[in-house]
């Protein structure tokens, strides 16, 4: 108990930064699948997705969002993303995304995508998709350590030691990095001004800012989550009535509360 304080004043007291801690392969992989887990309850068949009322495909652990061409891009879209990260490693894609990676999403709708959910294509990228678990999480990371200099891009000096302040808290406060690393996969950073709703947003840059306090520990990602939860609040309020997404509000906070169960589960671990 002692060691933890020192640790957690030590980082208390270190000078902010705008890049996150280092994490090991074990916890990388550790919080991959957790992601999977929220994503797709760790099913494979889940790695090809496409959600009911949704304009695009969910694909991999993370639920990459891959848009159909002329589709307008509200969310971010990540799968090409992947795909160039994959090539850049060395991973051989399969053939008919290996000559174009950011080419659209072939299936124009969610009708015909789930029509070819068992052709001989999307069974191969599903295959292409386990095997490369482990590389879609050093992209998932990619993605988190690019984002606090993005959420801090034009704010005042107030507002950007708020958000690194409360950034610093939860990476500091036991699994703190999976939450956010979680957090910016699910909803993303917050800085893209598309992602909004009567311009207000849902990312971890809105969490942050509604955050208040300063302790570490658990109470800091009961804070996350409760910000988290009132952000994704708003936000149905927010959303055009024939989204109807007040049908994902259980699921997600069902997602936030693994955020306070996984903190509590390792503080209750013996030392």
């Amino acid at each position: 108990m002692v060691k933890r304080l020192i640790l957690l004043l030590a980082l208390l007291s270190a000078p902010l930064s705008a890049e996150s801690r280092d994490i090991s392969d074990a916890e990388l992989e550790q919080i991959a699948g957790l992601i999977f887990q929220n994503e797709c309850a760790s099913k494979e068949a889940c790695l090809t997705s496409w959600n009911e009322g949704e304009e695009f495909a969910s694909l991999g652990i993370g639920h990459f969002i891959w848009y159909p061409a002329g589709e307008e891009r509200r969310f971010s879209e990540s799968f090409p993303a992947l795909l160039l990260f994959m090539a850049k490693q060395g991973i051989t894609l399969p053939d008919w995304l290996n000559s174009h990676p950011t080419r659209p999403n072939p299936w124009p709708d969610r009708h015909h995508f789930m029509a070819a959910s068992h052709s001989a294509t999307l069974s191969a990228l599903r295959q292409f998709l386990s095997k490369t678990k482990g590389v879609q999480a050093q992209f998932i990371l990619q993605r988190f350590r690019q984002a606090l200099p993005n959420l801090l891009t034009g704010l005042s000096s107030q507002q950007q030691r708020h958000i690194r302040q409360q950034f610093e808290r939860v990476e500091a406060s036991p699994m703190g990095m999976y939450v956010l690393i979680d957090y910016v996969n699910f909803k993303g950073e917050g800085s893209n001004p598309k992602e909004r709703y009567q311009d207000m947003g849902w990312g971890l840059l809105q969490v942050l800012e509604h955050m208040q306090g300063r302790n570490v520990g658990l109470a800091a990602i009961e804070a996350f989550a409760e910000s988290a939860d009132q952000m994704l609040t708003r936000r149905v309020s927010l959303s055009p009535a024939e989204r109807n997404e007040s049908r994902w509000l259980p699921g997600w906070r069902k997602r936030l509360s693994t955020y306070v169960t996984e903190a509590r589960a390792l503080l209750e671990q013996p030392e």
